[in-house]
């Protein structure tokens, strides 16, 4: 029988009754303390036929933000809010992941404690921006992380972790992708260290690996995955050997049985379609690990049936035609025309490009 996005899956005790999933979509729509209101709640339920649900990018910490009014998972406050958006979620009969976030090198003092540096795994900075309550500003030089406080920054995903469960989510998902800190000390570009986060691909792989091994006895392994990014170059990644790295990365998962490895397809860097996609396809991950994988970037219905057919993922992430879509599965299934999205309304705002997205009973009645 030929699986297709309609096929049921079972991720560890979780039933899902299709292989959709609604990609983590950076929205930059948190209220006061940032935290989720009801809108978020309303956003999120909205899209609750999903086969799994993955939130948007969470901070662990306030130093962890890059983002003006991203949420938060580090207070009663965040936990609060959370907890609107898991309810509204459970109550349609979805199922929601936390994506754990910390963005590193990717702040601005605008953002970070006191004022501060952002921290990364080495003082080198990429040319990009920030977003602040005061608008986009050139990201600074960021500060190395000393040896000793490395701990500490593994502890902020493990509260993350504990958070999540109180705010009601079926899973986290840490996110080891698009540049951010975990994705940092990976690459050779970023991490120039010398201790034993540094230097060779099994001492940049163990800051992620120790993160894992923090979260895993708060829940059970199927209820943690991890997304990667091996092609991409958004957040100024580069390695000397980006198949050697991740190669490595992905085989040293293998040992945890997690939920499963949520990947990035070449085509897709940041939040960018690239015209030549250039770098590691999924199919070569598939050789190598041995749990489910989600394949995420630029997938239509198309592409999604045809991986899932030749076995190289399992699940097939959506991102901006969900945005438009929040009945996107339906649509799907009845082959019905898809709203077309509005990237002025990507990040921040209101409902305009939110919640106010038409289903597809209410275009066929107009």
């Amino acid at each position: 029988m030929t699986v297709n996005l309609f096929s049921p899956f079972s991720l560890g005790s979780l039933s899902l009754p299709n292989r959709i999933v609604l990609a983590p979509l950076t929205r930059m729509r948190a209220g006061a303390g940032l935290a989720p209101v009801p809108l978020n709640a309303t956003y999120y339920a909205q899209r609750a036929g999903a086969g799994l649900i993955v939130s948007e990018a969470t901070q662990i910490s306030q130093q962890g933000q890059g983002y003006v009014n991203t949420p938060g998972i580090y207070s009663e406050e965040q936990i609060a809010g959370w907890r609107l958006v898991t309810d509204a979620v459970h109550e349609r009969g979805g199922r929601i992941f936390l994506q754990l976030w910390h963005v590193g090198r990717q702040s601005h003092p605008l953002l970070q404690p006191g004022g501060g540096l952002p921290v990364a795994p080495s003082a080198i900075v990429h040319e990009g921006v920030a977003i602040t309550q005061e608008g986009p500003k050139p990201l600074v030089v960021p500060r190395a992380l000393e040896t000793d406080e490395i701990p500490a920054i593994v502890e902020q995903y493990r509260q993350g972790a504990i958070n999540a469960q109180k705010a009601g989510f079926d899973g986290v998902e840490i996110h080891s992708a698009n540049g951010y800190l975990l994705d940092q000390f990976l690459h050779d570009g970023s991490n120039q260290r010398t201790d034993r986060y540094g230097g060779s691909i099994e001492n940049r792989a163990r800051l992620l690996l120790e993160v894992i091994e923090a979260v895993l006895p708060l829940w059970e392994s199927k209820r943690v995955g991890v997304r990667l990014s091996p092609s991409g170059s958004f957040g100024g990644m580069s390695d000397s050997d980006p198949q050697a790295l991740f190669t490595h990365v992905v085989a040293a998962l293998n040992s945890f049985d997690l939920a499963y490895l949520h990947l990035v397809e070449p085509r897709i860097d940041g939040n960018v379609t690239l015209d030549e996609p250039a770098g590691i396809p999924t199919p070569v991950f598939r050789e190598i690990y041995r749990g489910t994988i989600i394949s995420a970037g630029g997938h239509d219905k198309d592409s999604g049936n045809a991986m899932l057919a030749e076995g190289t993922a399992d699940l097939i992430a959506y991102g901006r035609l969900y945005i438009a879509n929040p009945d996107l599965p339906e649509r799907f299934r009845q082959g019905a025309p898809l709203n077309p999205y509005d990237r002025d309304t990507f990040y921040g705002g209101d409902e305009k490009g939110y919640t106010d997205y038409p289903f597809l009973e209410k275009v066929q009645s107009a």
